[in-house]
């Protein structure tokens, strides 16, 4: 039997429908990339691909990805491991940490799965990533959800991940990341539970080597070292604007210090039709679970009846 992505190697230790399965996939320049897969290309709803922000990984969508994938109707989920983080290869070359870089693995990823038109959940800078693809590719994307991300990134944010990023000592425990991370975060989360928490530090480190690591590599943090957080980042706003043509919607936590409130009013300004959801008590970025993942899901509903009406009003399908 023919198999018809070859280069695709799934991994074993991720078999289960819930957890998904992960494949592999050659970058454009050979860099092997981490996607894991929820449901089937087959799927008749509208696929989804999720991409995570700076130093994340697809953990990120743990809860999201599966109950994308469930539907009703099915859909092919997909959420990829950008290169240096999670699964995917490190890069030897650390100013291959760029969002041009990124952004042509994702379109190699999309390539090779067959994904055609899909909604996009760009968390951070996936939905940075989100926004530069609109641009260039914008027939790939159907719909997207900027989650705690928009084309005006404010400096106080930037300023305080490039503190903390690669600079946290190693945990001996996932307990004491939890601590950590609870020592670092708290002003912007301050009522998550314990177990939130734990969950967040289980996300952030993984066993390597038998010790606990972190799930991206530091030449990452090398990369940002570059960046002067004193002057703002160009504005994304044609590549927002490039997006004008499909259903949008931006979460946004009200503690955030990276997507400011005025920065949300001003894409409204741009785009009436966009809906907004804006999480009580978290910052940047809101996790991905409970009600939050059910108004997503039900967004990505609404954007599934709506396409499936279009036919009947469009002469030329």
């Amino acid at each position: 039997m023919n198999k018809p992505y070859p280069h695709l190697v799934p991994d074993p230790g991720h078999g289960t429908r819930e957890r998904g399965k992960s494949l592999y996939i050659s970058a454009q320049d050979g860099l092997r990339l981490h996607v894991r897969e929820y449901g089937t290309r087959a799927s008749p709803g509208m696929p989804v691909v999720c991409l995570p922000g700076l130093a994340r990984s697809v953990a990120d969508f743990d809860a999201l990805a599966p109950a994308l994938a469930a539907g009703p109707p099915e859909r092919h989920v997909i959420a990829i491991d950008s290169r240096g983080r999670g699964q995917s290869d490190h890069d030897a070359d650390h100013t291959n940490y760029n969002c041009m870089t990124e952004l042509g693995d994702i379109v190699s990823v999309l390539f090779s799965l067959g994904v055609g038109p899909a909604v996009f959940v760009g968390s951070s800078r996936g939905g940075v990533l989100t926004m530069l693809l609109g641009a260039a590719h914008p027939i790939s994307i159907a719909a997207v959800v900027l989650h705690d991300v928009g084309p005006v990134h404010e400096c106080k944010g930037m300023a305080r991940i490039k503190s903390y990023l690669g600079k946290i000592p190693h945990p001996h425990t996932y307990e004491e990341g939890a601590e950590m991370l609870r020592g670092l975060m708290r002003e912007q989360f301050p009522k998550l539970t314990w177990a939130q928490w734990l969950g967040a530090a289980q996300r952030t480190w993984h066993f390597k080597h038998g010790a606990l690591q972190p799930a991206y590599d530091l030449g990452i943090a090398r990369a940002l070292a570059g960046v002067d957080i004193d002057r703002p980042m160009p504005p994304l706003w044609h590549e927002f604007d490039a997006l004008a043509g499909v259903p949008m919607l931006v979460i946004r936590g009200a503690n955030s210090d990276l997507l400011s409130a005025e920065t949300v009013a001003a894409m409204r300004a741009r785009r009436a039709d966009m809906d907004i959801i804006e999480v009580a008590d978290q910052g940047h970025a809101p996790m991905l679970e409970g009600e939050l993942v059910r108004q997503i899901v039900g967004f990505v509903d609404k954007c599934e009846h709506a396409a499936e009406r279009a036919p009947a009003t469009n002469p030329n399908h």
